[in-house]
C-alpha cells in the first residue's frame, strides 16, 4: 500500500522466462507493491510455467498471440478487477528498472499526476546505456512532432514504463484502443486530450540479448500511426473535427 492505495504492477510478457523471475523479483523488492498481475500473450516458451511459481501473482494466458495493446488490455482489466488504486507497468523482459517504482507510484497516489512515463531520454542517458541511433532518432522526432500536435513538453512519448491511476484507466476507452503498438499512442493522446496531468522520471534501460526488439516493420507501422493520431489531435485542437484516436 501507498498512501493508503493499492500498488499493482503488471508485466505484459511475451517469451520471457529467461527474464520474468529476476524482474519480478526486483519489483516485489519494491515495498510499495500489493499484487503483481503477468499476462502471457501465448508464448512458446515456459513463461506461463514460471510466472505461476512466482509470490503475490495473477496470472492471465491469451490461447493465441493477440498483440502488445491486448496484452495491456489484459493487464489493466485484471489490475481493476483486484481493485489497484495505481498501476504501473513494466515489461517482464528486465528492460526498465523496477527500483523506479516507488516513485512513479507516488506521484500518482499524491494526485498530482494521473499518468507518470519513465523517460530514457531524460537525463540524456539513452544512447549511452545501448539505445540504438536509428532508434533513438526516430523516437526523438517522433516525440517533437508529438508535442507540436498536443501542446505538451513531454521528452519521450515510446517508454513502455507507465504508471496509471485508476480514475484515468476507467475513464479511458481502451477496449476501442489497437492491439498492436498503436496502443501506447492512443493511450497517452486521449490522456492528454482529456486534460489529465502526465510526469516523467529519468529512467534508465538495459538493451540486453534477451530483451524484446521491435524489428524495423513493426517499428515503421508504429511510427506511421502515431503521425495519423498527432494529425487528428492537431485539427481536434484546432476546431476543424473531433478528437479520436
Amino acid at each position: 500500500m501507498l498512501k493508503g492505495k493499492k500498488v499493482i504492477v503488471v508485466m505484459p510478457a511475451y517469451n520471457a522466462e529467461k527474464t520474468l523471475a529476476r524482474t519480478h523479483a526486483e519489483v516485489l523488492a519494491q515495498e510499495v507493491v500489493d499484487e503483481v498481475v503477468v499476462v502471457d500473450d501465448a508464448s512458446t516458451d515456459n513463461t506461463a510455467a514460471v510466472a505461476r511459481t512466482l509470490p503475490k501473482t495473477t496470472l492471465r494466458v491469451h490461447g493465441e498471440n493477440r498483440g502488445y495493446g491486448a496484452n495491456q488490455k489484459t493487464c489493466y482489466r485484471a489490475a481493476l478487477d483486484r481493485g489497484g488504486d495505481v498501476v504501473v507497468m513494466v515489461h517482464a523482459d528486465y528492460q526498465y528498472s523496477p527500483a523506479l517504482i516507488g516513485a512513479m507510484a507516488s506521484m500518482v497516489a499524491d494526485g498530482g499526476f494521473a499518468c507518470v512515463l519513465g523517460s530514457r531520454v531524460l537525463g540524456g542517458g539513452a544512447l549511452s546505456s545501448g539505445m540504438p541511433l536509428w532508434k533513438y532518432a526516430a523516437n526523438r522526432g517522433l516525440t517533437l512532432v508529438q508535442n507540436l500536435a498536443t501542446g505538451a513538453r513531454l521528452s519521450e512519448y515510446h517508454t513502455g514504463y507507465r504508471a496509471f491511476s485508476r480514475e484515468l484507466l476507467l475513464d479511458l476507452p481502451l477496449s476501442s484502443y489497437s492491439d498492436g503498438f498503436a496502443f501506447d499512442a492512443q493511450m497517452l493522446a486521449h490522456a492528454l486530450w482529456k486534460g489529465y496531468a502526465v510526469g516523467e522520471v529519468p529512467c534508465p534501460a538495459r538493451y540486453h540479448p534477451d530483451a524484446s526488439v521491435i524489428g524495423l516493420g513493426p517499428s515503421i507501422l508504429y511510427g506511421l500511426a502515431c503521425l495519423r493520431i498527432c494529425a487528428r489531435f492537431y485539427l481536434a485542437r484546432k476546431g476543424l473535427t473531433g478528437f479520436s484516436v
